[in-house]
């Protein structure tokens, strides 16, 4: 476990699940925040929406370890360093398990689109961006940051979601892969 959680810090444990943050995630936060300029009004929203950010790849991480369990397999760590998380999920060798284990994450952003893009539109109906700018801002940014992630994790690449998709789907073609 050290070798994957060296460098970071013990934040919280849910459902057995312990999450860690890697030290480098507050210096790239730091920076983020301070140097994003002319996007709110005020360094709150800034802060507010990098911890936004957090959340999203959090629970995107928790639909990976969740599903890993549902399956019979084993998910107790989860890291969050500056360029996303990872739900260290051992799945049961079979495709399917595998599969679920995978698309759970990418599910979680799904599931959070319809949510993210209804109150943006119920902000643009309420004539929020004229009433409350920042926050009408900050609504757009954080659907805008779930779709961006989404549609970069799906991408056939491995390690990203969409590779490891790719991987497991294929296992169920021609197999598993070095066996």
């Amino acid at each position: 476990m050290k070798n994957f959680t060296g460098g970071s810090f013990p934040l919280f444990r849910i459902a057995g699940i312990q999450v860690f943050l890697h030290w480098t995630w507050l210096v790239v936060a730091y920076f983020e925040i301070v140097n994003r300029v002319n996007k709110y009004q005020s360094m709150t929203w800034n802060v507010i929406e990098y911890l936004a950010l957090f959340g999203i790849v959090l629970l995107h991480e928790f639909g990976h370890a969740l599903a890993c369990r549902q399956v019979g397999g084993q998910a107790n760590r989860i890291m969050l360093w500056p360029l996303g998380g990872v739900a260290f999920v051992q799945p049961p060798p079979r495709p399917g398990a595998l599969l679920w284990s995978i698309v759970a994450g990418p599910l979680v952003n799904v599931i959070l689109l319809p949510v993210t893009i209804g109150a943006v539109v119920i902000a643009t109906g309420a004539g929020w961006r004229v009433a409350y700018p920042d926050f009408a801002h900050f609504l757009r940014s954080i659907a805008f940051i779930n779709l961006a992630l989404l549609i970069f994790n799906l991408l056939p690449i491995y390690p990203l979601d969409g590779g490891q998709i790719l991987q497991a789907l294929l296992w169920f073609v021609i197999g598993r892969a070095g066996a």
